[in-house]
């Protein structure tokens, strides 16, 4: 368990930067230079997904079990991650409908992630783990909008500036939605399955 700890302590911690220290983040990257200090996180994110990926296995070993989800949790879980795939492949592609409305799918595609593991599993490190992707995301995501709203109130304050918009275009919203599912389909029957070892409709 303390292997699984400190994986998600070091991981989410390296992506947390601009939800509690955004000042020390701006101060430290004008010292070190952009990529000395991206390339830092980059590596205390790495040691924690290693971290977390041993400490998981360990834990999944021998497990402890907090309550036994129902067969419908399953299905509910399967159908969050289409949503799930859908907006992790909308965040990569530009003008998508998905990007345009909700600003940050990418957070939203992990705390759906996190929510559908939530409701289908009831151990202790799953609990531990998911649960604690789950608060992240929610801090992450309300942290990127009011980053957002700063951003667009400074914008209004200067005469003649206005900020820049992008209309969604729904070629780029079906590649995602395509693209999407594909992944969905991929992930639930065969490589969750092949890599976790646990089939989602099984």
């Amino acid at each position: 368990m303390a292997w699984l700890i400190l994986g998600l302590v070091l991981f989410l911690g390296a992506h947390s930067t601009r939800i509690f220290a955004e000042a020390w983040r701006t101060r430290t990257m004008e010292a070190w230079g952009e990529k000395p200090f991206k390339g830092v996180i980059a590596l205390v994110s790495l040691l924690g997904f290693y971290a977390l990926i041993v400490g998981y296995a360990e834990v999944r070993m021998a497990p402890v079990v907090l309550w036994q989800p129902p067969i419908a949790t399953r299905h509910i879980s399967v159908l969050l991650m289409l949503f799930a795939s859908i907006l992790l492949v909308a965040a990569n592609i530009p003008a998508n409908h998905f990007k345009v409305r909700l600003g940050h799918p990418m957070v939203l595609s992990v705390k759906v992630w996190a929510l559908a593991h939530l409701l289908s599993n009831g151990n202790l490190a799953d609990v531990i783990l998911f649960g604690a992707f789950l608060a992240w995301s929610v801090m992450n995501f309300k942290s990127a909008r009011s980053r957002d709203r700063a951003s667009a109130e400074r914008q209004a304050l200067v005469p003649g500036e206005t900020a820049p918009s992008t209309a969604p275009k729904l070629s780029a919203t079906l590649i995602a939605v395509v693209v999407g599912v594909g992944l969905w389909a991929l992930i639930t029957f065969v490589l969750h399955a092949q890599v976790v070892g646990v089939s989602p409709l099984g």
